[in-house]
């Protein structure tokens, strides 16, 4: 049966291409330390470089906590279990109208594949509710549908638009996640980042918040109304569901103010932050919330402060493109 790896799916912002760059500064001024924070943790890619840390990530769309608790729960689960169930999906399931197909028929999707998405996801929850599937195996039957799903989706890669006139994919595939099986005791958090801050602690505290204006829960509004499964009302053209609570302030003018917050109330030996360097190359939308002087300025109140860059090409929605784009990583230690 195939498997999928936590680098398998498009996602804003990703940083697995940059993990030799990010580790390497972080060996190098960090030295040896047994916990790692990654906050804003996105689909994981920087926390699973270290999962030979004690773990704590979080990030506030829910899609992205269960892959968390995929990759690095270090709650038992019975693989030959999920292999089964993935082997189900995989057949050919009878079509039903659900609600992916009175929602999102022929959009994202083709109508026989809402069909099979929304059969799926209502099946794992019933699986769950019934004490059939424990919280991690959950996880991972929702991660490999998700992962599955992303790679036939009608988008760039983000769920702010969809394309018209296309031919649709006849069916798609689940994966079996593979996640490490020597964790330590992690922990995985779905909260906002300044609350967690308050009530958590670590040697290496590793900070990517978003860099502009766009925000993750308009890109991914499908993906996080499939994890939730609350079955909203979706409304215009792209069939967003109520995304209020899940907007970032790191996405307003607020953004400075939110991140000396953040700062303030950090408990580390380390701080690490990536930031972009977009500053203002792009449009309004994809320009810098805060600027390199605001970053330096609020990490120098905690310690002394060490710079380190790496150009590289990101993965956009597809409207821009900046050939020199360069990711920072700011290194604090603290006093």
């Amino acid at each position: 049966m195939q498997v999928t790896k936590i680098n398998n799916r498009r996602y804003l912002g990703n940083k697995y291409r940059l993990l030799p760059f990010i580790s390497d500064v972080i060996a190098k001024e960090c030295g040896n330390f047994e916990t790692f924070a990654d906050i804003f943790a996105g689909t994981g890619a920087v926390s699973s470089a270290y999962t030979d840390k004690t773990l704590y990530t979080n990030d506030i769309l829910y899609s992205n906590y269960l892959c968390h608790l995929t990759w690095f729960s270090d709650e038992a689960f019975d693989i030959q279990k999920i292999e089964k169930y993935i082997d189900y999906y995989n057949s050919d399931l009878p079509y039903e109208e659900n609600y992916m197909t009175d929602n999102f028929s022929d959009t994202y999707f083709s109508r026989k594949n809402c069909s099979k998405i929304g059969f799926i996801r209502e099946n794992i929850e019933n699986e769950f509710n019934a004490g059939k599937i424990n919280t991690r195996e959950r996880a991972m039957l929702v991660t490999s549908l998700l992962y599955g799903i992303d790679k036939i989706a009608n988008t760039c890669g983000h769920y702010d638009a969809y394309r018209k006139g296309v031919e649709f994919p006849e069916s798609f595939t689940m994966c079996v996640p593979e996640p490490n099986i020597n964790l330590k005791h992690n922990h995985c958090y779905n909260e906002d980042t300044n609350e967690l801050v308050k009530n958590i602690s670590a040697d290496v505290v590793y900070i990517d918040p978003p860099y502009n204006s766009r925000q993750y829960c308009d890109a991914y509004h499908l993906i996080e109304n499939i994890a939730r499964w609350e079955k909203p009302e979706v409304f215009g053209v792209a069939k967003k569901m109520d995304r209020t609570a899940l907007k970032s302030k790191y996405c307003t003018r607020s953004a400075p103010s939110a991140f000396k917050d953040l700062i303030d109330n950090l408990n580390a030996k380390y701080i690490v932050v990536s930031y972009n360097n977009m500053a203002n190359k792009g449009n309004d939308r994809s320009n810098a919330r805060i600027s390199d002087t605001q970053i330096l300025d609020t990490l120098k109140t905690k310690g002394k402060v060490k710079t380190y860059s790496e150009q590289f090409k990101a993965f956009t929605t597809g409207k821009s493109e900046h050939l020199d784009n360069e990711e920072r990583l700011f290194v604090c230690k603290c006093k």
